[in-house]
């Protein structure tokens, strides 16, 4: 009563709550309760499926309001229930007392969904298996966070209390232990199984409580323990990789590329900029719009790489993108729905901040929006940044609908441009938040100007007026890099395509979003891009790359020398010319295929490039210095 008093104090949830947890404890407490010895196992399969289902639920309810509850299927919500099962089932196993093993195994449980309740409100985003290899680091902040509980925690923590002093009066234990332990081990072996078998479709969810009202919490958390087991590829060894160090440590040209590039020098600023859901609607089906849509967009062409490239992601999960551009790798070899910033990185992940900084460049990250978002403000101390310029760095007046502008975002690179030091190397990547979905409320500070003629989506024509708006954006950044001196590298790129109505797709596309062909699904992943120089540099339009070869593209284009990797990447490129978490491009077969189609050489590429990134991500001991080295030592 104490602790029920306290929770009131603190909560101030419904007094009659209160007065009615009062009266079941006492009630509980005075209860003798005496079970039949011979239906043991009756009780326990009563206690153990029951407590799995009262589990599951309050686990739900802990986390999520009525109407996300709802959202969760019958099947997904079965399974949640099986995933209870079988830790009461181990538990049982272990303690040979019903009881105490209902009674351990709900309060870890509920311990786990406790820590994801209080890791959304202050990260945004589901706890998850991977999580816990950065618990030190959460340990050491969480000081400067207020643990607040609502009316709903404040129930299930009463109803686990009841549900607990229940268990304390029902004993339930058993003389022939070897024969129950071998029963319930069977069980939850093929609890397992029966999980394993249902969810392999099923994907991860880590942004925001999709993973808790997609999946529910405790299946999501299953799920995500099942993705950090990522095997060896086939025939994977060190004398394999030590084969291509060796291939690739020949013949190094430590003068840089060949194109043509000479600074004296001189190595030019290279900014990068990765805009959110910036898209080309027609790979995916044509339309018409009241005014052109990306006028200064499609005039750019001299000094100009441009083109499409291939992303892993559709509608969301920006930093996969994002990571596949920097590191080179590729969302083809992980798990579907993995989320590698907060599932899969590492303390010292080699990309192209460690390969500028390497040349002696400043690094310098800008996202004009939360750094908690995504784990950056933990993900890029590690890949090295010097700078990290978050929401709070910029100017908050500056907002389209209710996100800051791409205008705002651009002057602050300049900013820092006209401020670099001398003979200071500038690299500058920056990810734009201004066209982030969704596209249906309406905003006083908006202005929509485009429309799609033949149509009338609402969130389409906010969509496309944005786009416009971020084609004026690109405009101003070019102009002003266009009349400075010094030799300056741009290169632009969306991180996916948005997503807009369903509806709207078999208006584009005549299908919609399902029974696509491969080709149809990868114009539904397929983004633009360009690599700028204000100096002069060879024309040159690409039809189809993904966002792990540009970096590579934009360093030869720099005249910089190409680490290992980067040159394999780029030679990969000359017969597999795209790859995402969808499959490849096919050049033989000019058209898209799935990974496991691929022959002859196009299937050496992909399985050396899974080999090597599989080095690079998790094989800690055998790692190549070669390919993968991180920051030098000053």
């Amino acid at each position: 009563m104490i602790l029920a008093t306290a929770l009131f104090m603190n909560i101030r949830f419904s007094v009659y709550a209160l007065l009615g947890f009062g009266v079941i404890y006492f009630c509980i407490k005075s209860l003798e309760i005496e079970l039949n010895e011979r239906l043991s196992w009756l009780w326990a399969a009563l206690m153990i499926g029951g407590s799995s289902l009262f589990t599951a639920y309050h686990v739900q309810y802990l986390l999520l309001d009525a109407e996300l509850r709802a959202k969760i299927s019958q099947e997904k919500m079965f399974l949640n229930i099986v995933c209870c099962l079988v830790v009461f089932l181990v538990m049982q196993a272990a303690t040979n007392n019903t009881g105490l093993g209902c009674m351990i195994s709900h309060i870890f449980l509920m311990s786990v969904a406790g820590i994801n309740y209080f890791v959304y409100l202050f990260r945004g985003n589901e706890f998850i298996f991977s999580d816990l290899k950065s618990i030190q680091t959460g340990l050491s902040v969480a000081g400067n966070y207020e643990f607040v509980l609502d009316d709903r925690a404040g129930y299930v923590i009463l109803l686990s209390t009841l549900y607990v002093a229940l268990l304390r009066r029902l004993h339930v234990t058993f003389k022939k232990r070897m024969w129950m332990t071998l029963v319930c081990v069977s069980l939850a072996v093929l609890g397992a199984v029966y999980i394993g078998q249902k969810s392999q479709s099923i994907t991860t969810e880590t942004w925001e409580q999709k993973g808790s009202y997609r999946n529910g919490y405790i299946l999501n958390f299953v799920l995500s323990v099942r993705d950090c087991f990522i095997g060896e590829p086939e025939g994977y060894s060190e004398d394999v990789v030590e084969a291509f160090e060796a291939r690739y440590t020949e013949n190094v040209d430590l003068e840089g590329t060949e194109n043509g590039t000479d600074f004296s020098g001189e190595k030019p600023t290279i900014i990068v900029v990765m805009s959110e859901s910036y898209a080309d609607l027609s790979v995916v089906g044509e339309f018409t719009t009241n005014i052109e849509l990306t006028p200064f967009y499609d005039s750019l062409t001299e000094n100009t790489i441009k083109g499409h490239a291939l992303s892993s992601v559709f509608g969301a999960k920006t930093p996969n993108s994002e990571w596949e551009f920097m590191t080179g790798n590729s969302m083809a070899f992980l798990p579907g729905g993995s989320v590698v910033y907060q599932q899969y990185i590492t303390d010292t992940p080699t990309s192209i901040v460690s390969n500028m900084k390497n040349e002696g460049y400043t690094c310098v990250a800008m996202h004009p929006y939360y750094e908690t978002g995504w784990s950056r403000n933990t993900v890029y101390p590690n890949l090295g940044f010097d700078e990290m310029y978050f929401i709070d760095d910029f100017d908050q007046t500056q907002m389209l609908r209710k996100y800051i502008t791409d205008q705002e975002l651009y002057e602050s690179i300049i900013e820092r441009y006209e401020s670099r030091a001398a003979n200071e190397d500038l690299f500058i990547m920056s990810i734009s938040m201004q066209n982030h979905g969704g596209y249906t409320e309406k905003y006083d500070n908006f202005n929509e100007q485009v429309r799609m003629l033949g149509t009338n989506y609402s969130d389409v024509n906010q969509y496309l007026s944005l786009v416009h708006e971020s084609d004026a954006a690109l405009e101003y950044l070019i102009s002003y890099f266009q009349n400075v001196d010094e030799p300056v590298e741009i290169v632009f790129f969306g991180d996916h395509q948005p997503s807009l109505s369903a509806s709207f797709y078999p208006y584009l596309n005549g299908k919609g979003l399902s029974g696509l062909t491969t080709d149809e699904l990868q114009a539904l992943y397929t983004v633009p891009f360009f690599i700028w120089t204000n100096y002069e540099s060879e024309e040159e339009t690409v039809e189809i790359t993904s966002l792990n070869f540009l970096s590579s593209m934009a360093l030869e284009r720099a005249g910089l020398t190409l680490p290992a990797y980067n040159r394999f990447l780029l030679d990969m490129m000359e017969v597999v010319p795209a790859i995402n978490s969808r499959g490849y491009y096919s050049k033989s077969e000019g058209r898209f295929l799935h990974l496991e189609e691929a022959t002859e050489e196009e299937a050496e590429w992909i399985h050396d490039y899974e080999i090597l990134q599989y080095n690079n991500m998790f094989d800690e001991k055998g790692k190549s210095e070669v390919f993968f080295p991180y920051l030098n030592e000053p």
